[in-house]
């Protein structure tokens, strides 16, 4: 078993990789985020600094995030994980 640490929020993440979202996507997944690690809810998502991943609380909301990280991708100074529980 791995060890997760950190607990960055939108702003960080959008940094991290040297992109900005639009204010749709952003506000989507400030509404999505879940501040505490443990039990991520269906519908929510919390992002590791290290390693820099995002764990959504289910399959069907990985795939809504990557689909709003992927068009950055090209651009982006680094790379996310993104997995769910």
């Amino acid at each position: 078993m791995g060890i997760l640490l950190g607990n960055l929020n939108v702003s960080q993440i959008e940094k991290r990789l040297s992109i900005t979202l639009t204010d749709e996507e952003r506000e989507f997944l400030i509404n999505t985020r879940q501040d505490k690690a443990e039990n991520i809810a269906k519908d929510k998502w919390h992002c590791f600094d290290i390693p820099f991943t995002l764990v959504c609380g289910s399959e069907e909301l990985a795939i809504k995030v990557r689909e709003i990280l992927e068009p950055y991708a090209e651009k982006m100074t680094g790379s996310i994980a993104i997995c769910w529980s």
